[in-house]
């Protein structure tokens, strides 16, 4: 069937000149979100996308079947704060999880916070926190309807009531108490003009690090760091485990480098008035420095410094030049270090990646050697606790089919036993008719390069090439894909008879900073050819064909979902691009995107302009020359809250590609877009939209696809 899609205003005056290079901007007025000609137009496209949902003949049972399976009780890892344990729970379809306290680990729990109270409909979420170090005080920040922005609270742990102190302003914060536990130093964007509640574009400038005290107002917090001319650099402030330094890294985008700044408060009588006297200890953006932990003015920092795949490495801050760091745990031959954490002041717990496989270890800090490795399954390690004061660890393991197991480890003595501390099981599921293997496939630039990917299915399941197959990417920004656990991907697998494919193609980290450049600024077409050659392996190796592949992905994952359907629209029959990244023109100029141009580069730069032309998906939509393919039926999602990837990309790119295909008369399969309401970039989504947004994804699947339920 062919659509009838909403006329948008084409304006043709809107002309930018990149170096010499003319573009026509046509839709910039959908740029403008208070606009009433934009709101007419989101109307205007949720009037076609949502009855086609709804006409869906399976939707309730996916519906109801989602519901149904995501209804079991979810787990955090118990984390231990002066003289009591706390950790979250949802008892199942709860919007937000709700933070408990016990008084031990044996002792009945108690409700600490509820943010579902906080709201009707359960869009205030808990974003960022932090204990106190004697445990007396939790300050905790609330993003309402999925913005970036959140403000801080403070509460009594012993009274479990709220202080009157209340931060605003605040957006990609720390939050670092002083050991005297009067108060902490947070980040602040200064006041900006118009509104800041989640769907405003105005760019992130000019963040600072501020420092608050207890019972004081907002308006007498003490500025402690500010870059005068580095409008783009954002600060990680923490307090040194032992209380005496602060620590900052400093940071200028996305890219995994920073500079490192230290801050001796006793030699200040730990009396904070004004800015700090940082020493520069590293002040450039070579490298990345993450803190783990200190023995006096011994500091052990994890760092890229020489080493993609990362390594640990003492630097004493009497005598902080290069030349005198030293290295205390090396590089691994292979795998990449993700985390460090320091547990029982003298030990080490490392968690490494090892083809895209967590694996856990304990160290000695003095020596660096190795002294057990933790036994674990093919999955990741999603949560931890464990402080440097602690003499136990608590550790959360998924997989693909285990929605999680926390194991509890004494760290005392010298034998490592951890034990199942609580395993979470859903109540009408059986993992042992499913299976996963991983491949690994050539790369299309090189055939040495190997791509991992797994493959998650039914068993006994004939490689035919009739299956449906949804893959899912990434690509970008040193993030991993680890094995993860979806309730929604077993419903697909199980009721729809799918497969499930993730490959994990070069822009991420799961082979450390080498992987990642590998996929970033001249590299990014690795990225799109490495995705495109998953699903080509996939067809020729009968686990489906062409017309049965769905593509996914969310931020720049919905970056790479729209560029391999402009270049590839041959090789899937459905693309579903989450909050994607669609003006790689513009990016930069909306609230945090300066941020990615590191990863992307800016077309403000005539040679990144000349990569980002070639891909940017909104700038390359055309018609294919061959009159017998179809561009995906293309489902896009944004909410109207997502101030980190702003939903004029999303707009845009579907007023683009809806007038390219209007005249087509080959193209009938569907390009829609969904546009939510109260929601942002995906953290702190409530439950009952997440399961409403699953259901209608995997609707369009099956209405594209003509998918039949199987019980």
């Amino acid at each position: 069937m062919s659509f009838s899609y909403p006329d948008a205003r084409r304006d043709e005056t809107c002309v930018d000149d990149y170096h010499s290079h003319k573009v026509t901007d046509h839709y910039r007025w959908l740029e403008d979100p208070d606009s009433e000609e934009t709101k007419k137009f989101v109307d205007a496209q949720n009037a076609i996308t949502i009855p086609f949902l709804e006409k869906c003949p399976i939707r309730q049972k996916l519906h109801n079947r989602i519901k149904e399976l995501w209804d079991y009780p979810k787990f955090g890892c118990p984390m231990k704060h002066g003289l009591h344990y706390f950790y979250y729970h949802n008892t199942g379809l709860q919007n937000q999880s709700v933070l408990y306290i016990q008084d031990s680990l044996e002792a009945e729990a108690r409700e600490f916070l509820d943010p579902n109270k906080l709201s009707e409909e359960g869009t205030v979420a808990i974003s960022g926190s932090a204990f106190s170090e004697d445990g007396r005080y939790f300050a905790y920040g609330l993003s309402d309807a999925g913005s970036d922005w959140i403000t801080i609270h403070f509460r009594d742990t012993n009274t479990g009531c709220d202080l009157d102190d209340v931060l605003k302003n605040v957006k990609f914060s720390s939050m670092t108490w002083t050991h005297d536990h009067k108060g902490i130093f947070y980040n602040q964007y200064p006041e900006q003009d118009g509104k800041s509640d989640g769907t405003e574009t105005t760019s992130n400038l000019d963040q600072k690090l501020y420092y608050h005290r207890l019972g004081t107002p907002q308006s007498e917090d003490i500025l402690s760091a500010s870059w005068p001319g580095n409008s783009k650099w954002m600060t990680g402030a923490q307090v040194s485990h032992c209380g005496r330094y602060l620590i900052c890294d400093i940071r200028e985008g996305c890219d995994p480098v920073n500079r490192l700044y230290i801050c001796d408060l006793e030699t200040l009588g730990y009396n904070i008035n004004g800015l700090l006297p940082f020493v520069k200890v590293v002040d450039n953006f070579d490298a990345e420095y993450e803190y783990i932990t200190n023995n006096g003015s011994v500091f052990t920092f994890k760092t890229n410094l020489n080493s993609p795949r990362y390594r640990l490495i003492n630097i004493n801050f009497d005598s902080y030049l290069p030349e005198k760091w030293v290295t205390l745990v090396e590089q691994h031959e292979h795998d990449v270090l993700e985390w460090a954490a320091c547990v029982n002041n003298s030990k080490l717990v490392l968690c490494y990646l090892h083809d895209v496989k967590s694996t856990l270890h304990i160290h000695d800090l003095t020596s660096g050697k190795r002294l057990a490795t933790l036994p674990l399954d093919i999955g990741s390690i999603v949560g931890y606790s464990g402080q440097k004061k602690d003499t136990e660890i608590f550790y959360q393991f998924v997989s693909f089919l285990t929605p999680g197991i926390i194991y509890r480890c004494c760290v005392t003595g010298d034998d490592f036993q951890p034990v199942v501390f609580r395993q979470i099981k859903l109540k009408d599921f059986d993992q042992s008719g499913f299976e996963t293997k991983q491949v690994f496939y050539p790369s299309l630039d090189d055939p040495y390069t190997k791509i991992p990917m797994f493959i998650i299915h039914r068993k006994g399941i004939e490689l035919d090439g009739s299956h449906p197959l949804l893959l899912y990417g990434y690509g970008g920004f040193n993030i991993s894909i680890t094995p993860t656990f979806s309730v929604s991907r077993l419903i697909f697998m199980n009721h729809l008879r799918g497969i499930l494919a993730i490959p994990n193609i070069r822009g991420g980290g799961e082979y450390g900073e080498t992987w990642h450049k590998a996929g970033m600024l001249a590299n990014k077409q690795n990225v799109f050819s490495d995705f495109q050659s998953a699903a080509q392996y996939l067809i020729d190796n009968k686990y489906t064909t062409a017309q049965r592949i769905i593509i996914n992905g969310g931020s720049n994952g919905g970056l790479l979902v729209a560029a391999c359907a402009n270049q590839r629209p041959d090789l899937f029959g459905c693309a579903i691009a989450q909050v994607g990244v669609m003006d790689m023109l513009r990016f930069h100029k909306f609230t945090i995107g300066h941020a990615w141009t590191t990863d992307f580069g800016c077309s403000d730069n005539e040679e990144e302009f000349n990569w980002l032309i070639k891909y940017s998906p909104l700038h390359n939509i055309k018609i294919p020359d061959d009159p017998e393919v179809q561009y995906p039926a293309t489902l896009l999602l944004t909410g109207d809250h997502d101030d980190r990837v702003v939903p004029l990309h999303s707009l845009k790119f579907i007023a683009q590609l809806q007038n390219v295909f209007r005249q087509s008369k080959n193209q009938s399969k569907p390009l829609m877009i969904r546009v939510d309401t109260k929601s942002g970039h995906g953290a702190g989504k409530p439950t009952g939209k997440v399961i409403e947004e699953l259901a209608d994804i995997y609707s369009f699947i099956a209405e594209n696809l003509k998918l039949q339920w199987q019980h």
